[in-house]
C-alpha cells in the first residue's frame, strides 16, 4: 500500500470550509407552506423552491431553526438531524435571506433557480443500442466460459476484469449503491445481483422504499443507471455482458427528477445518508449536482449546497462507504487558474461565467474523500472529452472513446452494457469510467472485508497502472491541434492520477 496522496489546495480549502460530523434522517413533514413574512403577515409569493438549511448539530438548535423556518414562510420536508441538514420548501422569495439570520443556521440556500426545469443528461449522447438480431447472433457464437457479448467488452480486458473473475468475482456480501436515474432490476443480467432491500427513490430528499420505486421513471430516457449497474455487476450467467465484479450486489438509489432528469442536492443528500444507513460498501456517482456545474463558495446558495452534500458524503464515509465519482465530460483542467461555465444554471436560463476552480467545485466529485475518476479509451489514452487535473484525478478507468477503435467484432470504442427492457447498448463518458472503479473497489472490499474507505482508496492507487503522460501530441480527434496538456511524472499525473485501475491485482494482491 501507499499513503493517501496529498489533495490539491482546492480540496483542502473545501474540507476546511464545510467539513463536519454527519448522520440520519428523522423528521418528515410533507407539503409546502404559503409565503409569510417574519411578522406573520402575507408576503409576496414566488415559485415554490427547495432549500437546504444547514445548522449546528444538536437537537435543540435544530428544533429552534425549524420554528424559524415556519416563521420565514418555509415548511420542513425532512430533517437529517445528526448532520444538521434540513430540506425545506418555500414560495417566499426572501426565505433564504431571512433564515440565514436565524440563530444556529450556518449556511442556507436554494437548491434550484426555477420550479420548472428543462431536460438534462449526464452522458455524451443517447445509447447506440444493439438490435435483437445482433444479440442473438453473438449468443450463437459465444465460446465456453464467455458471456455472449463479452468479445465487444474491450474495457474488461483493459483492466484485467475478465481474469479477475476467474480468481474472485466478488462477494455477495458487498453492495455497490448506484446513485443515478434508477435501475431496471428485471433485466436478466442484473436480477440475480440486485438488492431490493438496499434500494430507494430519494427524489425530493425523502427515501421511498416502496417496491419498484427505484426503477427509471421513463426507461426510454432514464437508461443511465441501468447501464452503470451492468458495468459494475452484470452477472456471468451466459446472458449478454459481464460486469467488473459479477459476484457483488448492486442497489439503486434514484435521484433524478421525473421529466427533467436533473439531480438536485436534496436528493443526493438523501442518497448518501440512505447508503450509509443500509450497509452499502461503495457508491457510484456518475453525475454532477444540478443546477450548477461548479458551485462557488462566494455565492450563499451554492455554498449551502456544497455544505449540505459534503456533510452527507462525510457521514457515509464514517459509516464505511467509499464514494466514487466521475470527473466530468468537459475536457476541463480542474487544476487550472480559470474555467468558463456556460451551462449554469441548467434549470432556467444559463449565464456564461468565469469561475475560479480553487473556490468553485464540481460536486460530488471534488468533495474531500471522494475518488475522482478520469476516462480512457482502448489505447489507454485519456478520452478526448474527459476532464483532468493534477491533484484532482485519483485514478482512471475505461470510459470509452469514439476515436480509439478496438479490434472487437463491433469495432466500437464506447462501453457496452445493459439498458432497460432487456436490451444492451454503447455509451461513452466519465460516467462509464467511474463504475469500473466502483467495481474494482467492490472487489477489494470483497477480498479485504474489514478495509476502511480510506484503505480501499490506498489500494486502488497502489495497484493502478500508469501509462504516463503522452510523449507526443495529444490529439485524439486527429486535427493536428493539442487538445489537452498532461502534467506530472508517470507515477502521478493530471491525466490518470495514480493510473488505470487493475481488477486482477485487486483480487490477487
Amino acid at each position: 500500500m501507499v499513503p493517501l496522496h496529498r489533495r490539491s489546495g482546492r480540496r483542502r480549502v473545501l474540507a476546511a470550509t464545510v467539513g463536519m460530523a454527519m448522520a440520519a434522517a428523522i423528521t418528515v413533514l410533507p407539503g409546502a407552506a404559503s409565503a409569510v413574512a417574519a411578522d406573520g403577515t402575507a408576503a409576496a409569493e414566488g415559485p415554490l423552491l427547495s432549500y437546504v438549511v444547514n445548522t449546528k448539530v444538536d437537537h435543540g438548535t435544530i428544533k429552534s431553526v425549524e420554528r424559524a423556518i415556519g416563521k420565514a414562510g418555509g415548511q420542513v420536508v425532512i430533517s437529517y438531524e445528526k448532520i444538521g441538514v434540513i430540506v425545506v420548501h418555500s414560495a417566499n422569495p426572501g426565505f433564504a435571506a431571512a433564515i440565514r439570520e436565524a440563530h444556529g443556521v450556518e449556511t442556507a440556500g436554494a437548491t434550484r433557480t426555477s420550479a420548472i426545469a428543462p431536460a438534462s443528461t449526464t452522458e455524451l449522447g443517447a445509447p447506440e443500442k444493439l438490435t435483437a438480431a445482433q444479440v442473438a447472433a453473438a449468443t450463437a457464437k459465444a465460446g465456453a466460459g464467455q458471456e455472449p457479448l463479452e468479445p465487444n467488452q474491450w474495457d474488461l480486458r483493459a483492466i484485467k476484469a475478465d481474469q479477475a473473475a476467474m480468481v474472485n468475482p466478488g462477494s455477495s456480501k458487498v453492495t455497490v449503491g448506484v446513485i443515478d436515474t434508477g435501475i431496471d432490476d428485471t433485466h436478466p443480467d442484473l436480477a440475480a445481483n440486485f438488492s431490493a432491500s438496499q434500494s430507494a427513490n430519494c427524489v425530493g430528499g425523502v427515501a421511498d422504499t416502496t417496491p419498484g420505486a427505484w426503477r427509471p421513471y421513463n426507461p426510454a430516457t432514464d437508461y443511465h443507471g441501468t447501464h452503470v449497474a451492468g458495468e459494475i455487476a452484470a452477472a456471468r450467467n451466459g446472458i449478454g455482458v459481464a460486469g467488473v465484479a459479477p459476484g457483488v450486489k448492486v442497489a439503486a438509489i434514484k435521484v433524478s427528477e421525473p421529466v427533467t432528469s436533473l439531480f438536485y442536492p436534496e436528493s443526493v443528500v438523501c442518497a448518501f445518508v440512505f447508503a450509509a444507513d443500509h450497509g452499502i460498501s461503495v457508491t457510484n456517482n456518475s453525475y454532477y449536482i444540478d443546477p450548477w456545474l461548479y458551485n462557488c463558495l462566494d455565492d450563499p446558495d451554492q455554498r449551502a449546497i456544497v455544505d449540505a452534500v459534503n456533510r452527507a458524503s462525510k457521514y457515509s464515509e464514517r459509516k464505511g462507504v467509499l464514494n466514487v465519482a466521475s470527473a466530468g465530460n468537459s475536457n476541463n483542467d480542474l487544476d487550472s487558474h480559470a474555467l468558463t461555465d456556460a451551462s449554469s444554471p441548467d434549470d432556467s436560463t444559463a449565464v456564461t461565467r468565469t469561475v475560479d476552480p480553487h473556490q468553485c467545485f464540481d460536486i460530488p466529485t471534488q468533495l474531500p474523500g471522494v475518488v475522482t475518476v478520469s476516462a480512457t479509451g482502448v489505447q489507454n489514452l485519456k478520452s478526448y472529452y474527459s476532464s483532468y487535473g493534477r491533484g484532482v484525478i485519483d485514478v482512471a478507468a475505461p470510459g470509452g472513446d469514439k476515436y480509439q477503435i478496438p479490434d472487437t467484432p463491433g469495432k466500437n470504442g464506447r462501453i457496452l452494457s445493459t439498458l432497460p427492457g432487456n436490451t444492451y447498448g454503447y455509451l461513452q463518458g466519465t460516467s462509464m469510467a467511474s463504475p469500473h472503479v466502483a467495481g474494482v473497489a467492490a472487489l477489494i472490499k470483497s477480498k479485504h472485508p474489514n478495509a476502511t474507505p480510506e484503505q480501499i482508496q490506498w489500494i486502488l492507487k497502489a495497484e493502478a497502472d500508469n501509462p504516463g503522460c503522452p510523449t507526443g501530441l495529444y490529439d485524439p480527434d486527429g486535427n493536428g491541434v493539442q487538445d489537452a496538456t498532461c502534467t506530472g511524472p508517470q507515477r502521478v499525473n493530471s491525466f490518470y492520477g495514480f493510473g488505470i485501475v487493475d481488477a486482477l491485482d485487486a483480487v490477487t494482491k
